[in-house]
């Protein structure tokens, strides 16, 4: 057995330790994971927290925050063109792109995404938001797909359906926060005009029939993607397919709880008692059903 560098070691132990610092609604790099995954999925997800962080976190003006993810990006291509790093995160992700033959284009389009993320705030059409998703969120499953080795269209097309469904709840649980913090819709605006919704409805946080309405579509659409995603479950197989699996029922069961709140703005949280539930859903290789109130306005993009 190949004993692992003492530096390596602690840089992916400051990558876990990222991991397990944010909150999350879906589980990251959990005890679930088999251990040969999950020092790789830990510096994957510290990367991407790391820049994600750059964009949005702290008091830095948007022209230090572009500055930061210049250094980043320098930082990646550095190690990808072999060179030795003194970052933690870079140390880690070097060894996981070395032993994985990770594809360096799914690490650069994360961080277009964050850089995009600094200077546009409103989105014109849905096409827009997806294609926000192809590099903010989609890239992440796919490096997941390469530590497996899986790589044919139909797991490809479905990891972009689960991730880009993550992204999408992500952003309606926090609607109210991303607009006040960071003045960002990432709603169509085209959908937002038809349906007769201005950024009223968030300035003044107005939750009214007419955007609850809107939003359900927006939160239908985005579980339907989510569950014509799950088939790839049971391809990945063993604990990481286990992960997915959770992944997805916890976030459908956010998808169900946000349906069922009377304000919009309010960000649902899974509990304990949510947990036990999602874990037997989970084992039991449940699907989620099609939330209540979801019509053909939430139909899957092709």
């Amino acid at each position: 057995m190949t004993t692992v560098p003492q530096n390596i070691e602690s840089a992916y132990q400051v990558c876990h330790e990222t991991a397990l610092a944010h909150y999350e609604n879906f589980p990251v790099a959990s005890n679930l994971l088999p251990k040969h995954l999950r020092r790789p999925i830990s510096a994957i997800y510290a990367f991407a927290r790391t820049a994600d962080d750059y964009a949005d976190e702290g008091d830095m003006d948007d022209e230090q925050r572009i500055a930061a993810l210049q250094s980043y990006l320098e930082k990646l291509e550095s190690i990808l063109s072999g060179k030795n790093a003194s970052d933690p995160v870079f140390i880690a992700l070097s060894d996981t792109i070395s032993n994985f033959q990770l594809s360096a284009e799914l690490f650069t389009d994360l961080l277009d995404a964050f850089r995009q993320d600094v200077h546009k705030t409103r989105y014109a059409n849905f096409d827009e938001v997806l294609s926000y998703c192809r590099r903010s969120a989609n890239p992440v499953g796919r490096l997941l797909l390469e530590l497996v080795k899986i790589n044919d269209s139909q797991s490809l097309q479905q990891s972009d359906l689960v991730c880009t469904a993550l992204q999408l709840i992500n952003f309606y649980q926090d609607i109210g926060q991303d607009y006040d913090e960071s003045n960002r819709i990432y709603l169509a605006q085209d959908e937002m005009q038809v349906a007769n919704i201005s950024e009223q409805h968030l300035a003044k946080r107005l939750s009214d029939t007419s955007f609850k309405h809107f939003m359900t579509m927006q939160i239908c659409r985005a579980d339907n993607m989510l569950i014509s995603g799950y088939p790839l479950c049971s391809k990945i197989g063993g604990r990481l397919g286990l992960e997915l699996k959770l992944t997805i029922h916890a976030a459908h069961l956010v998808a169900e709880k946000m349906l069922t709140e009377n304000d919009v703005f309010q960000r649902p949280r899974l509990n304990k008692r949510d947990w036990p539930k999602l874990i037997l859903r989970t084992l039991f290789n449940i699907k989620p059903k099609a939330l209540k109130d979801c019509g053909e306005s939430a139909k899957v993009p092709s």
